[in-house]
């Protein structure tokens, strides 16, 4: 029988046992399957089913379908509780993960993808909940910050086994894809059998909610799903293409990005405390158009393989600022909103990411520039949004332009 212990109770339960120690577990678990998937895809379409730039849009078309109905986690909360589906979203990513190589078809390929893709957006939709719950305010940048460190270095061991032994045991991809899949399943079992069902203070709302008050959060939603397509699609995908990387090189490309995150996350984590949601995005969005506007150079002016990498390390750097968004959300919701309206913001961020691979994945035949310099003005775009955060959010200071609410009478 499940044991329900209350957050302000979970203070009296060994380290390793409290609801931060599970958030950090399930960061570890995550990366490790979907990590691993990455690190291995392009190589695998291009080798098992000979996928060009239009085959690979479609998949991560098909892929982001169920970030677009990630609104259902509310339905689902109504029967199921948010950690129990969080750790049930694992196994099934982890599952679909370990036998991806065992359909080496297009269709194959698109229907597990289809399967793995539940499990992470799921899970991605309750976790965000969860870490807005179960952390304060006031430690949500810092502890949101080593959650990605940890993450990344979960990550970190699993890219540096693929280095070391790809060829020197002349790894499978069956193998691999098996062994990375396997440990998140078994890290999520054991999670759902260790620990008790946290419950926050605050009932969270079971319906879909839009509230008006949240329209700039959407807006930046939705442009963040815009432009990370752009990221996680065609940047790998061009050192594959264009420069003719091996599992092992794009595999040591992400191991460095791994080790400057494990080191610089914690610092982002400070930085949004320190100058803000409104400093730190801007400064994560002007950086963005400046090294999308680069990859469009790599094309149209010939810039080698060291450019293109060097590109890729910084632009997987910005990202890790968006952790601001998070924290920009959590001061200015009513308690009660935070699971609903993770959900509806997993959908809007996944409306463009539905239509924009397939789409981009066309235009890149013609110009793989072009699809970078589209990129760069998404990114102007959310410069533009993030100049709307005040220096200070909080409920009835959303934007610049609300005004604070009227203080209760005393």
């Amino acid at each position: 029988m499940a044991h329900f212990v209350r957050l302000e109770e979970a203070k009296q339960l060994p380290l390793w046992r409290r609801p931060i120690a599970l958030l950090f577990l399930m960061a570890l678990a995550m990366p490790i399957a979907f990590n691993t998937w990455s690190a291995l895809l392009n190589n695998f379409v291009i080798e098992a089913a000979d996928f060009d730039g239009g085959d690979i849009g479609l998949l991560h078309t098909v892929r982001e379908i169920p970030g677009f109905f990630a609104v259902g986690v509310i339905a689902i909360i109504i029967f199921l509780r948010e950690q129990v589906l969080g750790l049930v979203s694992l196994v099934l990513l982890g599952a679909a993960t370990a036998v991806t190589a065992w359909f080496p078809s297009m269709g194959g390929i698109l229907t597990i993808t289809m399967l793995s893709s539940i499990g992470f957006h799921y899970y991605e939709t309750v976790n965000q909940s969860l870490q807005l719950q179960w952390l304060k305010k006031e430690e949500a940048p810092r502890v949101l910050g080593w959650l990605l460190a940890a993450g990344s270095a979960a990550t970190l061991v699993a890219y540096l086994a693929i280095m070391a032994l790809w060829e020197t045991l002349g790894l499978t991809y069956n193998t691999v894809y098996m062994i990375g899949g396997g440990i998140t399943v078994v890290i999520a079992v054991f999670a759902m059998v260790a620990y008790p069902q946290f419950e926050a203070p605050n009932p969270q709302i079971k319906k879909m909610i839009l509230r008006r008050r949240y329209w700039l959060y959407y807006a930046l939603q939705f442009m963040s799903g815009a432009r990370r397509q752009i990221f996680v699609v065609f940047a790998g995908f061009m050192m594959v293409e264009k420069f003719g990387y091996e599992v092992h090189e794009i595999t040591t490309l992400y191991l460095i990005n791994l080790v400057i995150n494990i080191a610089v996350a914690p610092l982002l984590g400070r930085a949004v405390g320190y100058f803000g949601e409104r400093r730190t995005l801007g400064f994560e969005y002007l950086g963005l158009v400046t090294v999308f506007l680069c990859y469009g150079g790599v094309y149209y002016l010939g810039w080698g393989v060291l450019v293109a990498a060097t590109l890729y390390v910084v632009d997987h750097i910005f990202f890790g600022l968006a952790l601001a968004l998070k924290t920009y959300f959590q001061k200015i919701a009513d308690p009660g909103d935070i699971a609903p309206t993770a959900a509806v913001a997993f959908t809007i961020n996944h409306i463009a990411a539905v239509f924009l691979p397939v789409l981009l994945g066309l235009l890149w035949l013609v110009s793989p520039a072009a699809v970078f310099f589209l990129a760069a003005g998404m990114a102007g775009i959310s410069f533009t949004l993030a100049m709307m955060i005040p220096r200070h959010p909080e409920k009835g200071n959303e934007t610049i332009f609300a005004r604070y609410a009227a203080a209760p009478a005393e």
